[in-house]
């Protein structure tokens, strides 16, 4: 924080670490088990009033309905959220592409990514490099980046108002012309 001037993301699920992060100046708590591991990561959320990222997670990976099972995580996670107080404003999902999925699975999220938007908060897509690309491509993980810019567009076109990638420039641009175009400006 001390060096650069942007916002600092603590991906945990120990509220513990997440405390000490956000007391060294981190400002967003990311975590990948959406306050359902550790019961006082939401209080520490609410506590020092950061957003916070709930992704979809499960132990194992057994889905009788994707979709289903994803949206029923995700409000889970959220009313973890509101019940320790919160704000609305200060919640963003990640429907967690990669994790407890198989490669059918996380095309079929992929693809509905507008009924997780439905939910009402902003979404954030992490998709870049995942083995889903490498398995659609048969690409190893350092040549993925037209795959991940393809679910990068995906995702905006979904109402994903928020993606987390490796190759940054590559992506920004590919945000860009897809927001121009979605809304004609």
């Amino acid at each position: 924080k001390k060096e650069v001037d942007v916002l600092i993301s603590i991906d945990t699920y120990k509220s513990k670490t997440a405390e000490e992060a956000i007391k060294a100046g981190a400002d967003i708590i990311n975590d990948v088990w959406g306050f359902k591991k550790d019961k006082n990561m939401a209080k520490i959320a609410a506590k020092y009033n950061v957003p916070c990222i709930l992704m979809h997670n499960r132990e194992e990976n057994l889905h009788s309905d994707i979709m289903k099972d994803v949206i029923d995580g995700l409000v889970d996670s959220i009313n973890i959220a509101l019940d320790e107080g919160i704000e609305r404003e200060n919640i963003i999902l990640d429907p967690g592409i990669g994790f407890a999925k198989t490669y059918e699975d996380n095309l079929e999220v992929m693809n509905n990514l507008d009924k997780i938007v439905n939910i009402g908060f902003p979404v954030l897509l992490g998709t870049s490099r995942k083995s889903m690309i490498g398995r659609a491509l048969d690409l190893p993980v350092d040549s993925r980046l037209e795959g991940t810019i393809a679910t990068t567009v995906t995702g905006i076109m979904k109402g994903c108002k928020i993606v987390r990638v490796h190759d940054v420039l590559e992506n920004k641009r590919a945000c860009v012309m897809t927001d121009k175009i979605l809304n004609q400006k």
